[in-house]
């Protein structure tokens, strides 16, 4: 619930599929309203048909016209916005820096970091006429450790940080927080398939390859994307007030990563 005792309203994007879909499900576990976006018909629809506080726009959070729509019609929903999830992000290019093409590097960052601000962009306004507000950046624990080969996806969730911690600052004074949140291996048919396909190209088996992720980090685990909803609904909630301009792993710890 809202300070005000009124439904919570929340955007969530990308909330067709993976931390997105999970995050969606525990903001409606806690009694909140969500609007959420995927570039997926099928995932989008699905989302909405499962639960009546839940509603959408078909959006591709890289493309502002596509994000102002989003925000137009999230308002329209809910009629306010409490609460804004950045989780919508892609993966990008496996490859060495130098054979990264300008179109995939570009297409990386939009979506990952200017994406994120085109959501903020649009929602600040109304944050800022109800002196409240929570903005949850989803970013990586790649972003602490680095990672070869994935140079666009690692400096656009480095970038969503210092978006992060400059939110945090200019809003706070009118009782916006923004924080982020960075996940690590997460157990689902996603990370699952990365750990298998990285197997299948280094000729080892994937249970090799899942020691050598799970060998740097502390808690030797997976993280199941409900804990990243979870923490998305707790940074929203009145205990998670105080909290802002934060860099929080739901990780387990990750060292390292090879």
């Amino acid at each position: 619930m809202s300070h005000n005792g009124m439904q919570q309203r929340v955007i969530v994007t990308a909330g067709g599929s993976g931390i997105g879909r999970a995050i969606v499900d525990r903001f409606v576990a806690s009694g909140a309203l969500v609007h959420t976006c995927d570039v997926v018909p099928e995932l989008l629809e699905e989302v909405i048909a499962g639960s009546d506080c839940v509603s959408g726009t078909l959006a591709d959070v890289g493309k502002p016209t596509d994000v102002e729509n989003l925000v137009a019609e999230a308002v329209s929903a809910m009629g306010g916005i409490d609460v804004l999830v950045n989780n919508a992000g892609i993966g990008g290019p496996r490859a060495a820096l130098e054979d990264v093409s300008y179109e995939d590097w570009d297409r990386t960052i939009g979506v990952n970091l200017n994406g994120m601000f085109y959501c903020i962009k649009n929602v600040a306004p109304h944050m800022k006429a109800q002196n409240s507000g929570c903005i949850v950046n989803i970013s990586t624990a790649s972003a602490k450790v680095a990672l070869p080969m994935r140079s666009p996806y690692v400096a656009s969730k480095v970038g969503v940080l210092g978006l992060t911690h400059t939110v945090a600052r200019e809003y706070g004074p009118f009782g916006i927080r923004c924080n982020s949140i960075l996940p690590g291996l997460i157990d689902n048919e996603r990370g699952r398939g990365i750990v298998a396909t990285q197997a299948k190209e280094r000729g080892i088996t994937p249970a090799e390859r899942e020691a050598e992720f799970l060998e740097f980090i502390s808690l030797k685990c997976w993280i199941d994307p409900t804990e990243v909803g979870d923490l998305a609904v707790f940074l929203a909630s009145p205990a998670g007030r105080h909290i802002t301009g934060q860099d929080i792993g739901m990780d387990g710890n990750v060292e390292w990563e090879i």
